[in-house]
């Protein structure tokens, strides 16, 4: 009993240099989280950029193909029109990129949406 008494007498607990370097270690292991887990979440969106873009690009090919003299002038527009003529599902692009006839309808372009991470 008094081995106790001498014990809990002597119990000083942590001193506050030793707290704080505790929640240091702690507020570094936590920035490296962050930073990890930003990381994962752009590889994320680069991915669908490129899938994005290659979709568009394969609608506009399959166009051309259909129609046999490339894109016909006044015959779509924007990524919108592609939809409308069948080659691509509603809803499935135009958030990262977006596809336009050009050249008076014997070419077209594939943009980037602004503000969509995408280049």
């Amino acid at each position: 009993m008094d081995r106790i008494r001498r014990a809990l007498k002597s119990d000083e607990g942590f001193t506050l240099i030793e707290l704080l370097i505790v929640i240091v270690i702690l507020g570094v292991l936590a920035a490296i989280v962050v930073f990890a887990v930003t990381g994962i979440n752009n590889k994320g969106t680069t991915a669908a950029c490129q899938q994005e873009k290659t979709t568009l690009t394969a609608a506009e090919e399959a166009y051309y193909a259909k129609t046999a003299t490339g894109t016909a002038a006044g015959a779509y527009t924007d990524t919108a029109g592609l939809v409308t003529g069948g080659l691509l599902a509603s809803g499935t692009t135009g958030h990262y990129y977006t596809a336009s006839a050009t050249g008076g309808g014997t070419g077209y372009t594939v943009n980037p949406v602004a503000g969509s991470g995408c280049a």
